[in-house]
């Protein structure tokens, strides 16, 4: 999957809502994700991604006391994704604490590294362009233990 230049087709039904349990090494964590019509083509990434098992056996590369868990890059070290980029669906957001999104960079917003903010951080509504497409509903207590290199068994998507 890494190989694809462009996003996924879509797998989502806009008319539902989607969770995923996210499967580590230091326990489970459910997001729910935003309205599907928010950020359509985030939700659909995220949930391409992980009903294709893309993320199984990733680690988590970055955590930053008080601000973040990233994980989601096949390269390990925070410069790995697929080929494509996913387009800006920034949306509103106060950014609190255990709330979800892609991370980004020079060359846009990320195809597969995910963030989770781990305090309250409002500063990214207006900061760069960071996707939000989730929010954390139950394990803040698994991804507040989150190291570096700790590793994502699998992601399991369901629909409402």
């Amino acid at each position: 999957m890494e190989n694809r230049n462009t996003p996924p087709p879509n797998v989502i039904d806009l008319s539902k809502k989607y969770a995923v349990t996210v499967r580590t090494s230091r326990g489970d964590f459910v997001i729910s994700l935003v309205d599907p019509n928010v950020a359509p083509q985030t939700v659909n990434n995220f949930v391409y991604l992980a009903q294709h098992g893309f993320y199984a056996g990733l680690t988590f590369h970055r955590v930053v006391p008080g601000f973040v868990v990233q994980g989601g890059d096949p390269s390990g070290d925070g410069t790995g994704g697929p080929a494509y980029k996913l387009p800006n669906e920034t949306n509103p957001s106060k950014w609190p604490r255990g709330t979800v999104g892609m991370a980004s960079s020079a060359a846009g917003v990320s195809g597969s590294q995910f963030f989770i903010t781990l305090g309250d951080a409002p500063f990214l509504a207006t900061n760069g362009v960071y996707n939000h497409f989730g929010q954390v509903t139950s394990g803040m207590d698994v991804i507040d233990k989150i190291q570096v290199g700790d590793t994502i068994a699998s992601l399991d998507v369901t629909a409402s």
